[in-house]
């Protein structure tokens, strides 16, 4: 079958991921599956022109609003992946909500739209019933090669690595990550135990922001800044990292957090839904409220490697349980053959 595939494909963002995984579980059934940035199209027209010239059979698009508001009225059935900002962001627009009301409309008729996050959250109560829950599915591939005492010269922290703490922010730099949210607090942290620090890796997707972190990160005694990591690369920092943090205003299903548990590391995590629905608090991880809590969790943690290993232990088998690529790759695959049973209907 050949698919138009549409999604957001910045650069190093957790939407690119996705979409070129969710790719591959489709190619890997036989699929054609043309993947295409959202924002290089203006209008549906020019849609239309390229599933005439391509003679495409069916649609997917990640992201209700950004990319399936161009699927509709082309009489190819299509399918629909929700993300974090349509139910974070885009559904308090009143504008945008009615966009992607439309839009499910469309797709509830077909019986074709799927849902990355928290089904309690959508606006159009008389769909829920149509809508399948998937969990995203997670991979980690650490590089074998990778040297954690090399990573530490690049980050400038120069001390042994045997009585080290090192809390990994992974998030590109835009203003829903709030990548400053800990810096205050964590580097009084640090003034007290210069052994413990933060090291925030990822790309520059924010210009403006950008800047303003840096002249932060800079001015912050045990904080430092890394730009983007290849990605075995940085499963191979998460693995030597004593915890993995997540400060964001919002989040849908943080890859971050996800990768870090399948990797045996242990995640603090600010309490926000999207957080909240896959970090259980002292269960599978730990869940903050204020920057003054992460640091009375981030330092109870050091002091109790038992309790550590015990929610280490429940965030790797809560991955593996719920998470599972297999699994993620089964349900796409069946997602395309309904649609293919629609266009020959």
């Amino acid at each position: 079958m050949r698919l138009l595939f549409l999604a957001v494909l910045r650069p190093h963002t957790g939407n690119a991921v996705t979409a070129q995984r969710v790719r591959d579980h489709l190619e890997a059934a036989g699929h054609t599956c043309i993947l295409k940035d959202a924002l290089d199209f203006e209008s549906s027209s020019e849609i239309a022109d390229l599933i005439t010239a391509a003679n495409l059979e069916a649609g997917l698009a990640l992201h209700l609003y950004r990319s399936g508001r161009l699927l509709q009225g082309h009489r190819i059935p299509f399918g629909v992946i929700f993300g974090g900002t349509d139910v974070n962001e885009d559904v308090n627009h009143m504008e945008k909500n009615h966009v992607m009301g439309k839009v499910l409309e469309e797709a509830r008729k077909q019986d074709r739209f799927h849902w990355l996050s928290h089904v309690e959250l959508l606006p159009q109560p008389h769909v829920r019933g149509k809508i399948y829950v998937q969990s995203q599915g997670i991979t980690t591939t650490p590089n074998a090669a990778f040297n954690w005492n090399t990573f530490l010269q690049h980050a400038e922290i120069n001390q042994s690595a045997d009585n080290l703490h090192v809390f990994l922010l992974v998030c590109g730099l835009r203003q829903v990550k709030d990548p400053l949210y800990l810096v205050n607090a964590f580097s009084e942290w640090h003034q007290e135990e210069p052994n413990v620090y933060m090291v925030i890796v990822g790309p520059e997707v924010d210009p403006v922001f950008t800047r303003e972190v840096k002249a932060k990160v800079k001015r912050s005694p045990g904080v430092r800044l890394i730009g983007h990591m290849p990605r075995e690369d940085l499963h191979a920092v998460v693995k030597n990292c004593s915890a993995v943090v997540n400060s964001s205003v919002s989040e849908g299903m943080s890859a971050a957090v996800l990768e870090a548990m399948d990797l045996g590391v242990l995640v603090l995590a600010r309490n926000i839904p999207g957080n909240a629905a896959v970090v259980e608090h002292r269960v599978t991880g730990l869940l903050f409220s204020d920057p003054q809590e992460f640091v009375q969790l981030a330092k109870s943690l050091l002091s109790n490697p038992a309790l550590e290993r015990e929610i280490v232990a429940n965030g790797r088998e809560y991955v593996r349980t719920h998470h599972s690529w297999q699994a993620e790759r089964a349900t796409y695959q069946s997602l395309v053959r309904s649609l293919e049973g629609s266009s020959e209907d």
